[in-house]
C-alpha cells in the first residue's frame, strides 16, 4: 500500500463515527426509505428506518432533505492541462496520471455539484491517445491522494472529426503550424487503430516467447521496451479498459468490429451521439455507453443527435452513464440525469443510475461506490431537495467518511475569504512601487 494512502486510512480509523439521520435516502440499488446511514472508518456499516448510533458519534439532522450516493463523471478533463498530442496519432505512451493538478479549483466545484469520482481522459486528437485515471475528489490532497486507489487503468480512443483533422489542410487542427500527419480520413483513423494492434500483437508475442524460454533457463537478451506497445497490450489483455471518443454509427460499428478482430472489449463508448440508432449492436459486443443528454448541432457530427438517445439504450439494454466532458457540467450531472425522465420517459431510480451505479459499473468500481450500501466506501451527497429537482442545492459532500463540501461552512467563510485576498492584492501593490532587486533608484530611466 502506497504510503499516502496508508495516511489517509489511518485518518478515517481515527475519526469518530458519523450518523446522517432522518433523512429520505436514496440509495439507488436498494430502494428508498426515511432513515439513517453510520458511517466509520470511511466506510458505511449501517443503514435503515432505526439503527444504532455509537457512542460519540457526530450526528447530523437531515430531516426534509435527501441523501444520495457521490455522483460518478465517467468523461472528464478536470485536473489536467495540453491533453492532446497533435503530433502522432497513436499517443499510448503518455498518461493523465502523470500531470493531475491537485490545485485545480475545478475539483472544489465538481464537490459543490455533489461529484465524488471522476475518469480523467486524455484529449480526442488521437486516434489511440494516452492513458486515462480515476480520481476520487480528495480537495486538498496531494496528486497521489486523489487517484482512485485499485481502478482498473483505461486508455482514450477517439474517432472522426477529432484525430483526422490534425492530417487535413482545411482541417481546425491544434497548432495551426503543426506539420500535417496521418489520418486525414476517416478510413485512415481505423486504419491507424488495426496497424498499431498488429504491432501490438508482435510485441506481445515476442515477450510471450522470451518469457517462456528464460522460464526453461535459458539466457536471452530482453525484447526492447516500447511503452507505446506495452498499454495496447493491457488492452488486448483485458487488463485495461478502452474509453472511445464517437458520434456517427458507421465509426461506432467500425470499433466495435474492429476490437472483436483483435479479441477484446471496447468498455465505453464516449459521446455516441447516434448510439441510439446502434444499441443492439452495442449491447451484443458488451460496451458501455457514456453520453451527452441534449447537446446536439454544435458540429456536423452531431447532427443527428436526440435527446431521447440515453433512454433507448437503455431500453435496448446498454449499460448507460451520462457524463460532462466540460467543468461547468460537472457542477449539475443531476440536472442533466433528470432530462432523461422527460425525454425517454426513465424513472427517478433509472435516470440516478445514469450518474451513480451505473458508471460505477463502466468504470468496474461498484464494489466500492455507485450506491448507498453497506460495507461501500461513504462517498455521500445531501441535497436540500430531491436531486432530480432543478431546484437542489448540494449541502455536504463526504468522500470516505470525510466532509470535502460544506455549503454552510463555505458560505459563512467567503467574507474572511474575500478580506485575506483583498490583503494580499494589496501587498502586491506595494511590492510593484519598490525598485527591482539590485537596481539603483537614482539610475535615471529614459
Amino acid at each position: 500500500m502506497k504510503y499516502s494512502v496508508y495516511l489517509l486510512l489511518l485518518a478515517a480509523l481515527h475519526a469518530a463515527p458519523i450518523v446522517i439521520k432522518n433523512a429520505t435516502v436514496l440509495t439507488v440499488t436498494k430502494g428508498t426509505f426515511v432513515g439513517s446511514v453510520v458511517i466509520r472508518d470511511g466506510k458505511i456499516v449501517e443503514m435503515g428506518e432505526k439503527v444504532t448510533e455509537p457512542a460519540g458519534a457526530e450526528i447530523i439532522d437531515a430531516s426534509g432533505k435527501y441523501l444520495m450516493p457521490g455522483i460518478i463523471d465517467c468523461h472528464s478533463h478536470i485536473a489536467s492541462d495540453a491533453i492532446n498530442e497533435g503530433s502522432v496519432s497513436v499517443s499510448s505512451m503518455v498518461g493523465i496520471e502523470d500531470t493531475i493538478n491537485p490545485d485545480d479549483i475545478a475539483i472544489y466545484r465538481a464537490l459543490a455539484g455533489g461529484v465524488t469520482t471522476a475518469n480523467v481522459l486524455h484529449g480526442s486528437a488521437n486516434s489511440i491517445g494516452g492513458k486515462t485515471v480515476v480520481m476520487k475528489m480528495r480537495w486538498g490532497k496531494d496528486s497521489r491522494d486523489m487517484i482512485f486507489e485499485g481502478a482498473k487503468p483505461g486508455i482514450k480512443f477517439a474517432l472522426g472529426e477529432n484525430p483526422k483533422r490534425a492530417g487535413n489542410p482545411g482541417g481546425q487542427r491544434i497548432n495551426a503550424n503543426a506539420v500535417l500527419r496521418y489520418p486525414a480520413t476517416r478510413m485512415g483513423v481505423e486504419d491507424v487503430i488495426r496497424e498499431a494492434f498488429n504491432d501490438a500483437k508482435i510485441y506481445q508475442a515476442q515477450w510471450k516467447e522470451y518469457n517462456e524460454k528464460t522460464a526453461r533457463g535459458e539466457q536471452l537478451l530482453a525484447p526492447r521496451r516500447d511503452l507505446k506497445l506495452d498499454a495496447l497490450v493491457e488492452v488486448l489483455e483485458g487488463k485495461r479498459f478502452v474509453h472511445a471518443h464517437c458520434y456517427r454509427q458507421d465509426e461506432i460499428l467500425m470499433l466495435l468490429r474492429v476490437a472483436d478482430d483483435y479479441g477484446f472489449k471496447i468498455r465505453t463508448l464516449q459521446h455516441v451521439l447516434e448510439g441510439y440508432k446502434v444499441a443492439k449492436e452495442i449491447a451484443e459486443h458488451g460496451a458501455g455507453a457514456s453520453t451527452f443528454s441534449d447537446w446536439w448541432s454544435y458540429k456536423v457530427e452531431a447532427f443527428d443527435a436526440i435527446p431521447y438517445n440515453a433512454a433507448i439504450m437503455v431500453r435496448k439494454g446498454v449499460l448507460v452513464s451520462l457524463n460532462s466532458d466540460s467543468a461547468e457540467l460537472m457542477r449539475h450531472l443531476n440536472d442533466e440525469a433528470a432530462k432523461t425522465m422527460k425525454y425517454g420517459g426513465l424513472s427517478e431510480t433509472e435516470a440516478l443510475s445514469l450518474i451513480t451505479i451505473n458508471p460505477a459499473k463502466q468504470l468496474d468500481i461498484d464494489k466500492r461506490v455507485g450506491s448507498i450500501e453497506v460495507g461501500k466506501d461513504a462517498d455521500l451527497v445531501i441535497f436540500d431537495e430531491h436531486p432530480l429537482s432543478n431546484y437542489a442545492k448540494v449541502e455536504k459532500v463526504f468522500v470516505d467518511g470525510q466532509a470535502y463540501f460544506d455549503r454552510n461552512k463555505d458560505l459563512a467563510d467567503r467574507a474572511q475569504r474575500e478580506a485575506e485576498k483583498a490583503k494580499l492584492l494589496e501587498k502586491e501593490k506595494e511590492r510593484e512601487k519598490r525598485p527591482a532587486p539590485g537596481a539603483n533608484p537614482r539610475r535615471p530611466t529614459v
